[in-house]
């Protein structure tokens, strides 16, 4: 029977959950969760994050069905979710062995034979400063090392969850797929799996995700402390709802899956390379990539674009001259097609838009002629220079500085990611990607825009790319240049590899 999901709230509502992290788990998807543990005979399950209680139930549904009594204890930083999950029905018997805490900075001193979860997904720009200090610290102590910066908090939930892990015990974790995918993801599973035997890994196709609505692409990882091994079990689900997955993953994997889900077996290696959240690479050669033939920057971040990014109208208001300013583009959606011209720009100005970015250099405020210098001032006056990024530029005013990249690419979409082709010469904030092509020649430059832009290279994106809800994907910069070029449309186009590294002018300079 199909088990339909529960309706995400929307707006302020959202955004609440957001900053808590708080999006509850399905009940099919639980269920399939607590499987997991409980079919390696386990009796107790913890839950680090238990919100509404969504294992609490399920693990009692399990336990019942298998005719095994199981307990259930946790920590909760909310304790308004632990009112939630009494009206979702809980027993206050299990509620009781719930303690409000922060089970990253204050763990329990006890290790545990299950633990589930859906831990909060906080991402890292919510984080304080101390948290993130604190989970530096953590970070290093655990494994020996730091993780990105951009990690999120439900990532060092893993890696707490993974530390408590008894011996032979079992986690099932349902994470983003960013977990897999972002810059910190292979340094942390290669520790992971070093340490822990990674069993399976269950995605999910658009239309099975356990969170419609909702910007993220989940992946549940299941993980023992026990012996290593070289292979592991990798499972699409197709569609939601149903008892399909729990019957497999109770059956120890043993039994086939039911209809909607499949299931391969993929050499860990391959699975860690390709990411864990990706289908598995299938070509029998490793082709050339974007790094053979341009390297990649992020756009301009100016710290502040409603100060630093102009309209025609505002910088001619204030009477800024025109050696401080810089034709650019501040956001994707101002790029209609995949090309941006002279009529692009003058579309953008007529409509209001702001096209050029005050770019400042870094000679004393005093030197600037004396409109420059009424602007900045006006600017210390409402504390710009104090905003995170801008603090940290010396002085606060100097602006990056880009040279303007042949080609650019819009790294975040659904169905429209692309590669631009910039004959307007513009610089591009962070909205866009530059791609600065290893040889001047424009002809060298019109054929990498041809790969590029080809249909077989957009879908290779989704190799290298982060992966969100909808399909969504977002590309980082060092990941683009990774991204695999067809041999077939290379040698179609005649795109040779570039005799020289071509140089980038990437100073903050004068």
């Amino acid at each position: 029977m199909a088990t339909t999901h529960r309706r995400l709230p929307t707006g302020a509502k959202r955004e609440a959950l957001r900053v808590k992290g708080q999006f509850w788990t399905p009940s099919w998807v639980a269920e399939a969760m607590v499987a997991y543990p409980l079919a390696a005979g386990a009796t107790a399950v913890f839950d680090p994050a238990v919100g509404a209680g969504a294992f609490f139930l399920a693990a009692r549904k399990v336990g019942a069905e298998i005719g095994r009594e199981v307990t259930c204890a946790g920590t909760e930083l909310d304790p308004q979710a632990i009112g939630e999950a009494r009206q979702t029905g809980v027993q206050e018997g299990d509620l009781a062995g719930v303690s409000i805490r922060d089970f990253v900075q204050d763990p329990p001193q006890e290790i545990f034979e299950a633990i589930v979860a859906n831990p909060p997904y906080i991402r890292h720009h919510r984080l304080s400063s101390a948290t993130k200090a604190f989970l530096r610290r953590f970070a290093l102590g655990l494994m020996g090392r730091t993780i990105d910066g951009r990690a999120g908090l439900h990532v060092y939930f893993l890696l707490r969850a993974l530390q408590l892990l008894r011996p032979k015990g079992r986690l099932a974790f349902i994470m983003p797929a960013d977990t897999c995918e972002g810059v910190f993801s292979r340094p942390l599973w290669d520790w992971i799996t070093s340490h822990y035997c990674l069993e399976a890994v269950v995605t999910f196709s658009s239309e099975a995700s356990p969170f419609p609505g909702v910007d993220t692409n989940p992946v549940i990882l299941m993980i023992r402390n026990g012996e290593l091994q070289e292979q592991l079990l990798w499972a699409r689900c197709t569609q939601p709802g149903g008892d399909a997955l729990k019957a497999w993953v109770l059956s120890g994997f043993a039994k086939r899956a039911g209809d909607g889900i499949v299931v391969q077996t993929r050499d860990l290696s391959e699975a860690l390379r390709t990411g864990l959240s990706r289908a598995p690479d299938t070509r029998d050669e490793v082709g050339p990539v974007l790094a053979d033939y341009a390297t990649v920057l992020r756009g301009i971040a100016t710290g502040d674009n409603e100060f630093f990014h102009l309209t025609t109208a505002r910088a001619a208001e204030l009477g800024i001259p025109q050696v401080f300013l810089t034709p650019a583009i501040g956001r994707t959606r101002d790029v209609i097609g995949d090309e941006i011209d002279s009529d692009t720009i003058s579309r953008l100005q007529a409509s209001g838009r702001p096209t050029l970015l005050f770019s400042p250099d870094g000679r004393p405020l005093s030197a600037f002629p004396e409109s420059v210098q009424t602007y900045l001032r006006q600017a210390e006056e409402k504390g710009i220079p104090k905003k995170p990024l801008i603090s940290t530029r010396r002085p606060w005013y100097k602006m990056e500085r880009r040279e303007p990249p042949p080609i650019l690419f819009a790294y975040l979409g659904r169905r429209n990611a692309r590669f631009v082709r910039n004959r307007a010469g513009v610089v591009s904030l962070t909205c866009l990607l530059c791609v600065y092509p290893r040889e001047n020649d424009p002809v060298y430059i019109e054929k990498l825009w041809q790969v590029l832009r080809h249909p077989e290279t957009i879908a290779n994106l989704v190799r290298v790319g982060k992966s969100y809800g909808g399909g969504a994907i977002k590309v980082e910069p060092r990941a683009l240049e990774t991204l695999p070029l067809p041999h077939s449309i290379v040698a179609e186009v005649g795109l040779d590899a570039p005799h020289q590294p071509r140089q980038v002018q990437l100073g903050l300079g004068l």
